[in-house]
Protein backbone atom coordinates (compact mmCIF):
# COMPACT_ATOMS: atom_id res chain seq x y z
CA UNK A 1 0.00 0.00 0.00
CA UNK A 2 2.44 2.66 -0.89
CA UNK A 3 -0.04 5.02 -2.47
CA UNK A 4 -3.01 6.94 -1.15
CA UNK A 5 -4.73 5.77 -4.33
CA UNK A 6 -3.86 2.24 -3.54
CA UNK A 7 -5.48 2.83 -0.32
CA UNK A 8 -8.71 4.01 -1.32
CA UNK A 9 -9.34 1.05 -3.84
CA UNK A 10 -8.53 -1.40 -0.94
CA UNK A 11 -11.20 0.31 1.32
CA UNK A 12 -13.27 0.63 -1.45
CA UNK A 13 -13.31 -2.96 -2.38
CA UNK A 14 -13.98 -3.82 1.35
CA UNK A 15 -16.83 -1.89 1.54
CA UNK A 16 -18.83 -3.80 -1.99
CA UNK A 17 -17.43 -6.83 0.32
CA UNK A 18 -19.69 -5.52 3.54
CA UNK A 19 -22.59 -4.09 0.93
CA UNK A 20 -22.07 -0.47 2.85
CA UNK A 21 -20.87 2.87 1.33
CA UNK A 22 -17.58 4.00 0.96
CA UNK A 23 -16.92 7.29 3.05
CA UNK A 24 -13.28 8.16 2.71
CA UNK A 25 -10.96 9.02 5.76
CA UNK A 26 -8.56 11.44 4.24
CA UNK A 27 -4.81 11.29 5.67
CA UNK A 28 -5.36 15.16 7.00
CA UNK A 29 -7.94 14.10 8.86
CA UNK A 30 -7.33 13.08 12.76
CA UNK A 31 -8.12 10.00 14.34
CA UNK A 32 -8.49 8.93 17.85
CA UNK A 33 -5.96 6.41 18.53
CA UNK A 34 -4.64 4.62 21.91
CA UNK A 35 -1.16 4.89 21.80
CA UNK A 36 -0.57 3.47 25.32
CA UNK A 37 -2.53 0.30 23.67
CA UNK A 38 -0.04 -0.51 20.40
CA UNK A 39 1.03 -3.84 19.76
CA UNK A 40 -1.80 -5.45 21.30
CA UNK A 41 -4.21 -7.73 19.80
CA UNK A 42 -7.11 -7.55 18.87
CA UNK A 43 -7.39 -3.92 16.97
CA UNK A 44 -10.72 -2.79 17.38
CA UNK A 45 -11.94 0.39 15.89
CA UNK A 46 -15.14 2.61 15.63
CA UNK A 47 -16.25 5.26 13.85
CA UNK A 48 -18.37 8.04 14.80
CA UNK A 49 -19.77 10.68 12.69
CA UNK A 50 -17.05 13.03 10.77
CA UNK A 51 -17.13 15.99 12.42
CA UNK A 52 -15.01 19.11 10.98
CA UNK A 53 -11.30 18.08 10.78
CA UNK A 54 -12.01 14.89 12.55
CA UNK A 55 -12.47 11.05 10.50
CA UNK A 56 -14.77 9.80 13.29
CA UNK A 57 -12.45 7.13 13.80
CA UNK A 58 -11.50 5.87 17.39
CA UNK A 59 -8.81 3.22 17.59
CA UNK A 60 -7.53 1.05 20.29
CA UNK A 61 -5.30 -2.49 20.42
CA UNK A 62 -6.32 -5.01 23.10
CA UNK A 63 -9.08 -6.09 24.93
CA UNK A 64 -9.08 -3.18 27.22
CA UNK A 65 -11.40 0.02 26.25
CA UNK A 66 -11.17 2.86 28.84
CA UNK A 67 -13.31 5.62 29.05
CA UNK A 68 -10.67 7.84 30.34
CA UNK A 69 -10.45 11.56 28.96
CA UNK A 70 -6.50 10.31 27.61
CA UNK A 71 -7.07 7.41 26.83
CA UNK A 72 -7.17 8.06 22.84
CA UNK A 73 -4.17 11.01 21.07
CA UNK A 74 -5.58 12.50 18.38
CA UNK A 75 -3.35 11.53 15.11
CA UNK A 76 -3.11 12.53 11.71
CA UNK A 77 -4.64 9.72 9.46
CA UNK A 78 -1.40 9.66 7.56
CA UNK A 79 0.51 8.09 10.62
CA UNK A 80 -2.51 5.08 10.37
CA UNK A 81 -1.90 4.52 6.88
CA UNK A 82 2.06 4.34 7.41
CA UNK A 83 2.16 2.72 10.43
CA UNK A 84 -0.84 0.34 10.60
CA UNK A 85 -1.05 -1.07 7.21
CA UNK A 86 -3.37 -3.55 8.26
CA UNK A 87 -6.18 -1.40 9.29
CA UNK A 88 -5.84 1.21 6.83
CA UNK A 89 -8.13 -1.27 4.27
CA UNK A 90 -10.84 -0.70 7.04
CA UNK A 91 -11.05 2.99 7.28
CA UNK A 92 -13.04 3.64 4.44
CA UNK A 93 -16.23 2.08 6.64
CA UNK A 94 -18.96 4.53 7.17
CA UNK A 95 -20.00 6.03 10.14
CA UNK A 96 -21.63 3.55 12.72
CA UNK A 97 -19.45 1.09 11.91
CA UNK A 98 -16.88 -1.12 14.00
CA UNK A 99 -14.13 -3.85 13.33
CA UNK A 100 -12.12 -6.35 15.54
CA UNK A 101 -8.96 -7.13 13.65
CA UNK A 102 -6.89 -10.39 15.18
CA UNK A 103 -4.40 -11.38 12.57
CA UNK A 104 -6.35 -13.46 9.63
CA UNK A 105 -9.27 -13.16 11.68
CA UNK A 106 -11.73 -9.90 10.79
CA UNK A 107 -15.00 -9.34 12.17
CA UNK A 108 -16.90 -5.97 10.65
CA UNK A 109 -20.34 -4.65 12.20
CA UNK A 110 -22.81 -2.00 12.09
CA UNK A 111 -23.31 -0.13 15.50
CA UNK A 112 -26.28 2.67 14.89
CA UNK A 113 -25.89 3.97 18.26
CA UNK A 114 -22.61 5.25 16.64
CA UNK A 115 -24.24 7.91 15.00
CA UNK A 116 -26.38 9.31 17.60
CA UNK A 117 -23.33 10.68 19.76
Amino acid sequence: MDSQKGIEEQQKALCIQYATEYVATPENTKTGFALSTKGQLPINGLRHPVVGETSGWYIWCGEVFSDAPDFFASLHTYHLYEDHHEIARLLGLPPGYRFLLAGDILDVWYDASLVSV
